[in-house]
């Protein structure tokens, strides 16, 4: 695969500057970007008002998006009133609060970001329900769904150090539909910071029998502007680099490092339009923070056919550039980006990156469409001096522990960093607009989903391949594996022409995202929840524990499987016939 021309990277490399992102910094450090506000609208016309001065063709939708503003929350003991955070899409107390018994669950600090949305309680007791769970972490959605399942009336997430973090707690990914809305919490959920909590834990073991909590929020459908940016290449094919643009408070380093890293793209990119191959659109996301990505769920609802026919790779941008964030630890990539990636990373900062399988998180919003995508976020604080500093895993911020609190100032800025991160994502975007051969290598992909059929394979025991096996995956799997294979040599000796070995891609994109990230159907938002790879087979390996134990849903469950393994088969031998469809493949045969 050839790469981009040096003569044009090295243009766009020199006109690297944070100049004008450095004055939307400014701008939005006077702005508390809560989503539906005049804040956040103020923010959108700034964003505007840059995109005109350039003369770079945008739109602005104004999507309508149902929302969740926490408004305030505390925990009342007999001795003492606790401040509080609600996470969005809890439920708002009556006035009086809500008083029960609280009962202490204990819970495991997350380890790193890429755990963030695990669930890390232990074994439930089988006394919560009717109570006020107390338990350590953040009001992550698979935990506070765990404990509503449990009977639990309202629960207490006791954050990891002094400050209390805002976050979301729903499992729905984006607007509701209306089959999705009984999936919303139904239970009020408040955070406090780590000494209240210690304190509460105290006063539990002493015997406290009762506290009330109170938790307020406001709820309802909001419009957002949500602007976009085109620099058109030569083709209608395009990149969509992206990142959300409200915040929790101020919201410096989460994300408005990320928004101004976008407008500099887009500057710098529509300078040197005439040159490019394929086009750029740059989009600032609304509802990301209280409508669990809302904003990028609206444009993958209301664009994703020309997503799914245009779009040959997604790029998120959240948290770039902050103080003290010099290494590239913990970066997320899809598989087939991996050498795009880790090139971009080297070139420019001369680090050899650590990888991590992206999330459900981030504004992932393209996964069911198939397309593939990268980064969300770039540098980080070393391990060590986060450790040194006492910080815990937090979801942004470069690593920084005022992620999602009032904290987030200007200060959290660092715009060395910026520059440098902002020649990495310029590196890496300008691969996949001007590569005659757009850079994708489904090998890697393969590797990563083989890994995962063959521990799928390893809980199927004989007894349990008498009932249930894989067999039939494997045959075409194996098959599709060994058709990409032949398709990467055939392609370093030049063959197929660069216009179908592109169509050739994007459709075994199509294919393998989706069958690699994604549940549901295409056009469909799986929950926020995490996600496994080959997520349709992820419950094979509850099949022989239920056999074992006789269980009645064993036959259930395999019923299940055996619907999602036909899926998993059909997506394989499409992704087969794309290949039989390329005339060099087809007289190897």
């Amino acid at each position: 695969m050839s790469e981009s021309p040096a003569n044009l990277a090295d243009a766009l490399l020199a006109d690297v500057s944070f100049d004008l992102g450095w004055s939307l910094l400014e701008r939005f450090a006077v702005l508390v970007r809560e989503s539906g506000s005049a804040d956040e609208r103020a923010a959108a016309h700034f964003i505007v008002s840059r995109l005109e001065a350039m003369e770079i063709p945008y739109n602005v939708y104004e999507p309508e998006l149902y929302l969740s503003i926490p408004r305030g929350a505390s925990v009342e003991l007999a001795d003492a009133s606790l401040a509080a955070k609600p996470p969005s899409f809890a439920t708002s107390t009556p006035k009086k609060g809500l008083s029960a018994q609280p009962i202490h669950v204990p819970a495991a600090q997350v380890a790193d970001t890429s755990t963030l949305f695990d669930s890390t309680l232990g074994p439930l007791p089988e006394d919560v329900a009717g109570k006020i769970v107390v338990t350590e972490g953040y009001a992550m959605p698979v935990a506070v769904a765990q404990l509503e399942a449990a009977g639990a009336v309202g629960q207490v997430y006791i954050n990891p150090g002094s400050r209390i973090h805002w976050g979301i707690c729903t499992t729905i990914w984006g607007t509701p539909g209306e089959s999705q809305r009984h999936l919303k919490p139904t239970t009020p959920v408040a955070a406090i910071n780590r000494p209240d909590g210690d304190h509460l834990i105290q006063a539990i073991e002493d015997g406290l029998d009762r506290i009330t909590l109170h938790t307020d929020l406001q709820e309802g459908w909001f419009d957002c502007p949500l602007p976009v940016a085109r620099i058109d290449g030569r083709e209608k094919d395009f990149l969509l680099a992206h990142g959300h643009y409200d915040s929790w408070d101020i919201g410096i380093g989460d994300n408005a490092v990320g928004d101004a890293t976008l407008l500099e793209l887009a500057r710098i990119f529509h300078e040197h339009r005439d040159e490019l191959r394929r086009s750029l659109r740059v989009a600032w996301w609304p509802a990301h923070s209280t409508g669990r990505y809302g904003g990028s769920a609206w444009y993958a609802d209301n664009f994703g056919l020309e997503l799914s026919r245009h779009c040959v790779a997604t790029l998120n941008i959240d948290s770039p550039g902050c103080r003290g964030a010099s290494n590239y630890d913990e970066v997320a990539w899809m598989a087939e980006a991996g050498e795009v990636c880790r090139t971009s990373i080297q070139s420019v900062a001369g680090i050899e990156p650590g990888h991590e399988r992206p999330p459900r998180a981030g504004d992932y919003s393209f996964n069911e469409l198939g397309i593939s995508s990268f980064f969300m976020l770039l540098s980080n604080i070393p391990q060590e001096e986060r450790e040194r500093l006492g910080f815990y895993a937090v979801g942004g911020c470069g690593g920084n522990i005022a992620w999602h609190t009032e904290a987030d100032r200007l200060d959290v800025a660092d715009r060395d960093n910026l520059e440098r991160d902002l020649r990495v994502y310029i590196t890496a975007i300008l691969r996949f607009l001007d590569d005659e051969i757009i850079p994708l290598d489904f090998r890697e992909t393969m590797g990563e989903l083989n890994e995962a059929l063959e521990g799928y394979e390893a809980t199927i025991t004989k007894d349990l391949g008498k009932k249930f096996n894989l067999v039939p995956v494997r045959a075409a799997f194996d098959a599709l594996a060994q058709r990409v294979e032949t398709f990467y040599e055939n392609l370093e000796e030049g063959h197929p022409e660069p216009e179908v070995a592109n169509a050739v891609l994007l459709g075994l994109s199509r294919i393998l995202v989706h069958l690699g990230y994604a549940e549901g159907p295409r056009f469909e938002h799986d929950p926020a929840t995490p996600r496994v790879p080959l997520p349709k087979l992820a419950r094979v390996p509850e099949l022989e524990p239920l056999r074992e134990e006789e269980s009645d849903r064993f036959p259930f469950i395999m019923t299940d499987l055996r619907r999602q393994v036909n899926k998993v088969i059909e997506g394989l031998e499409e992704a087969r016939r794309i290949l039989d469809g390329v005339p060099e493949l087809a007289a190897d045969e």
